[in-house]
């Protein structure tokens, strides 16, 4: 594997695949690589709110023998005007790694440059990359491949993003982004084309209950991210029809599962009746979180001394 992770991109299939194996290891026993980062301390850096990133983190980093030191930028010089580099440098000196959620990805990019050791990005306003680690480990866990067409409905951020390409790389049958084209990423489309080899089937369908017709998986996410405040009031009218709820989940024609990366607002992106059903799998998401994130962490480390 590369040294970091920052984006979806830095995984081959092949390595996906490796992750997904010893994931369902860790799941099955948890104290599996006990002793892995006996010795190694693990900076976190968190700018912005988190439930499931920061504690399955701080769990996965301290159940594998680590130490986990939770900070905040403006709790570093970072606050006061020392640039990325210096910081970079001066981190490499103290700690073995760096878990980041933050909201710009240009920096967290050239701290992967200047950070001797492996840089994991938690989170920017452009991607969400272990999210979408887990999710697709989530897909292969109740399909056993990726035969199967994934519909996101709603919003085109971050965690659309990272889902798209990780699982074009793991070379998904059938993409579908159904949502507002007003916030739409077209770039996404040749991204998809290229990481795929040609063999992802990838298009955009603007009206949902087209959309979600013969649906495997239903993905959805808040219609404002974080970050996006400011254009609360128009994503929220133009994200409306794009609701998940029980009249679209029974257009599918199959038990289709709802996959959601949480937090929900529930009666926005999905209604309870969705969320709380059989076909709902954002728990097993967000467990896996856990999982993933530990398999990540010893893939990375597993040749640093």
């Amino acid at each position: 594997m590369q040294k970091n992770f920052i984006s979806s991109r830095d995984i081959s299939k092949e390595e996906f695949l490796a992750l997904f194996s010893l994931s369902s290891e860790l799941k099955k026993n948890r104290f599996l690589y006990s002793n892995f980062l006996d010795g190694k301390t693990i900076l976190m850096i968190f700018d912005k709110p988190s439930t499931r990133t920061k504690v399955s983190f701080f769990v996965g980093i301290s159940e594998l023998g680590g130490a986990a030191l939770p900070l905040q930028s403006n709790e570093l010089q970072l606050g006061r005007g020392e640039t990325i580099e210096d910081t970079a440098r001066v981190l490499s000196r103290y700690v073995h790694g760096i878990v980041i959620r933050t909201y710009n990805h240009d920096n967290v990019v050239k701290l992967g440059d200047y950070f001797r050791y492996p840089v994991i990005n938690a989170l920017t306003n452009y991607e969400h990359p272990c999210q979408a680690l887990a999710d697709a480990f989530t897909i292969f866990e109740k399909f056993s491949s990726f035969d199967v067409k994934v519909v996101y409905l709603g919003d085109f951020n971050n965690v659309a993003r990272s889902l798209m390409m990780t699982l074009a790389i793991l070379q998904t049958r059938e993409l579908c982004f159904s949502g507002p084209l007003e916030y739409y990423d077209k770039s996404i489309e040749k991204v998809v084309e290229e990481l795929s080899k040609g063999k992802t089937k990838f298009y955009v369908e603007t009206n949902p209950e087209k959309a979600v017709k013969g649906a495997d998986v239903i993905y959805s996410d808040v219609w404002v991210s974080m970050g996006f405040e400011d254009t609360k009031e128009e994503r929220e009218k133009l994200m409306r029809p794009y609701q998940v709820n029980s009249y679209i989940m029974s257009l599918t024609g199959k038990n289709t599962y709802f996959m959601h990366c949480l937090p929900a607002r529930r009666g926005e992106e999905v209604t309870d009746e969705v969320i709380d059903s059989p076909q709902s799998i954002v728990f097993d998401q967000a467990e896996n979180r856990l999982h993933t994130q530990k398999a990540l962490l010893i893939k990375l480390f597993e040749n640093i001394q």
